[in-house]
């Protein structure tokens, strides 16, 4: 019976010790998780504007936190359409995906769907990217259009959970790398 108690507080001192290194454990994969989605559905961002030839934005928080989407630009990066806004590019009822044909004159055509993160993630972006026809990539600074190319050294979209950190950096040339 002696024995029987020693071996249960023995599984109950290494239970308790463990149990804080399972919850970093899944703190690390969900943000992994969240982290990886975001930078796939960028490359495809990428993908579709260099594939058809059509600048395409990807916003984050979009239409609120912890969602994102890409969306083709509508109008030219010049002179964007006026409907070319976050709040009204995120509705996915405004602009539903799949689009609802292809005609090029009917545009958006190549609007992503909209997605969500793990809701314990959020994304620390307030700026939306921009990836040109030719593979590079340009940020909103809010200094007019049309966006200047992201610096060689890129920019991080962060995303955070319980205290732990992910970034995905992002190029000028177009180069997203997951950190």
């Amino acid at each position: 019976m002696i024995d029987m108690l020693v071996v249960v507080a023995i599984i109950g001192i290494v239970g308790a010790i463990s149990i804080p290194s399972m919850m970093n454990a899944i703190d690390q994969m969900r943000l992994g998780q969240s982290a990886r989605e975001l930078e796939r559905e960028m490359q495809m961002a990428k993908s579709r504007a260099v594939g058809k030839g059509r600048p395409i934005r990807m916003r984050f928080n979009c239409p609120v936190a912890g969602q994102y989407r890409f969306v083709e630009l509508i109008g030219s990066p010049a002179a964007p359409a006026a409907a070319d806004t976050g709040a009204g590019r995120c509705s996915d009822v405004t602009y539903p995906y799949p689009a609802g044909d292809n005609d090029p004159v009917t545009r958006p055509n190549l609007d992503g769907a909209l997605r969500r993160i793990d809701s314990s993630v959020t994304i620390a972006a307030s700026e939306t990217v921009e990836f040109w026809p030719d593979g590079t990539a340009r940020r909103d600074t809010g200094a007019g259009n049309p966006w200047p190319l992201i610096p060689v050294a890129g920019i991080n979209i962060e995303l955070t959970r319980n205290g732990k950190n992910s970034s995905i950096t992002v190029n000028g040339l177009g180069k997203i790398k997951l950190q």
